[in-house]
């Protein structure tokens, strides 16, 4: 018979409420990814590069799931409150990780890091080139840790005339107050610093 493998040190797992009332965060004493680094699956098909986030999607009010630094953020498709979905989501994590089961198949930190680049280098000019930097910058300096505090994420797509183009992931996909943070936060942050920057805009608000 084979020899198991030792199990991993014990797993200390707790559930924090995000701004988006469907999702919320599981945050764990172990490290799934560099810092800054995070992925975002809204179906079972996207997650193929994670053994982790497919099982989580075995459970059929998962709905989305995101993976960052050292915590999960799980968006529900269902009715039920949180109070009976944390201890089973908390139960599955905790034994899921001590187990040393899989979180990826590839290390998703060098195909994050050439999509940034691609999309700061696809950019018309070298003007917009510099200037799609500057706001990857921002948003990767001042932006991020805010908003993976809620549990999501935000990344560069494009600039392009003035419009700069996001993508928002994990429980700010269909957060009320996302369009707020947008457009009150993000958009005035980036008019400040970088006064080409007229305008905002976001994919994967699913409100």
């Amino acid at each position: 018979m084979a020899e198991l493998t030792a199990p991993a040190a014990p797993v200390s797992i707790y559930a924090e409420a995000s701004p988006n009332p469907e999702s919320m965060k599981f945050v764990l004493n172990t490290q799934f990814l560099s810092e800054g680094v995070s992925v975002d699956y809204p179906n079972l098909e996207a997650a193929a590069n994670s053994p982790l986030a497919q099982e989580l999607f075995n459970f059929d009010y998962v709905g989305r799931v995101f993976i960052a630094a050292n915590f999960v953020t799980i968006t529900k498709t269902t009715d039920h409150q949180w109070a009976h979905l944390i201890p089973e989501l908390r139960s599955f994590l905790k034994s899921y990780v001590e187990a040393g089961g899989p979180i990826f198949l590839v290390d998703p930190a060098a195909e994050q890091k050439a999509a940034q680049e691609e999309a700061a280098n696809g950019s018309h000019s070298e003007q917009d080139q510099q200037t799609s930097q500057k706001i990857i910058d921002l948003l990767e300096n001042y932006v991020r840790p805010a908003v993976e505090q809620d549990g999501g994420n935000i990344t560069f797509k494009s600039y392009q005339d003035g419009i700069v183009t996001v993508n928002l992931q994990g429980s700010c996909s269909g957060c009320p107050s996302a369009t707020v943070t947008l457009k009150s936060g993000i958009e005035n942050l980036l008019k400040r610093m970088v006064p080409e920057v007229k305008e905002v805009v976001a994919e994967g608000i699913t409100i």
